[in-house]
């Protein structure tokens, strides 16, 4: 489909809304209304979400084309909410929307090529019942950062994961960061200007396409160079991950914070060593959320309790 993002989320809107449809309708498989929305107002508020759906994959992914959407940026999309926290309520609702996206798709790639292209947004589900299992979503701010996080990665039984969790612990990676790492992305060894410590660089390529440096001690480097010589490359499972982080966070006595925890603790630890190099507290807060790849300095004090 053609046309900017609101011309799209209009079209396809047609194909989902119809204002009226009774529930013995929406439920019944043999029904023309069938998994559709009658109300105006919550029409309305799923549009929304599409076209801000859509208008960061345009922005992050050059896609223009919402019959191009896979699972995987739609589980981009709400990996890349779930970093601000947001509410129960409001992840549900993107949810929901993502699920009327998927319905309204293949409503209207049966009426324009005859046959509904296959589309599968179930990945959506998944986040929204992980993220509720792991306290990833809430009604409150509250502190994600873990009280012990290397006694915490101690227990983490996989020693891959074990890997991929100092690996955010040290140099603030996002878990796309480091779900999978090749090694042209290893690009040696820089003394760290904060700290005036030899660490090793992992250039990543994280949410909405946002690159930079990744600098972590040299004994973790050398434990990735040795990886990824063996295997080709570093990667792991991002649901086994959390799985692992879930049972390590039970036998440290953590609550369960996802694999995102790590970055809370990056965040307070850099501050801490910017502050110890005599940085103020505004230079410190634009250090960090750089090399966090945040656009603003005020993102960074969300991990500091601001």
């Amino acid at each position: 489909m053609r046309g900017s993002v609101y011309y799209q989320t209009s079209i396809l809107t047609k194909y989902i809304f119809f204002e009226g449809t009774k529930k013995t309708q929406k439920i019944n498989p043999d029904s023309e209304h069938y998994q559709k929305v009658s109300s105006y107002k919550t029409m309305e508020s799923y549009r929304n979400i599409w076209n801000n759906f859509f208008n960061y994959l345009k922005e992050h992914w050059c896609l223009k084309n919402c019959e191009l959407i896979k699972d995987y940026h739609v589980e981009s999309y709400m990996e890349y909410k779930l970093e601000y926290y947001p509410s129960v309520q409001y992840l549900q609702k993107i949810s929901a929307a993502i699920g009327k996206l998927e319905i309204a798709l293949k409503y209207f790639t049966k009426e324009i090529y005859g046959t509904s292209k296959m589309y599968d947004f179930s990945i959506r589900q998944d986040i929204l019942n992980e993220s509720r299992g792991l306290r990833l979503v809430a009604n409150y701010y509250h502190n994600r950062t873990y009280k012990n996080p290397k006694l915490l990665i101690f227990n983490i039984v996989d020693e891959k994961h074990q890997l991929a969790a100092t690996i955010q612990l040290e140099g603030g990676a996002r878990i796309e960061g480091i779900a999978l790492i090749k090694k042209e992305q290893l690009r040696g060894y820089i003394t760290d200007e904060i700290t005036n410590i030899k660490k090793g660089i992992i250039f990543t390529k994280e949410k909405g396409g946002k690159e930079g440096n990744v600098l972590v001690s040299i004994a973790i480097y050398q434990k990735l160079q040795n990886y990824i010589s063996k295997f080709n490359s570093f990667k792991i499972k991002r649901q086994k991950y959390y799985e692992d982080i879930k049972k390590a966070c039970n036998i440290s006595n953590e609550n369960p914070e996802g694999s995102h925890g790590f970055r809370w603790n990056f965040a307070k630890n850099r501050m801490f060593e910017y502050a110890q190099a005599n940085y103020s507290y505004q230079e410190s807060l634009l250090g960090v959320s750089a090399e966090m790849k945040h656009n603003r300095a005020t993102i960074t004090e969300h991990y500091l309790g601001g």
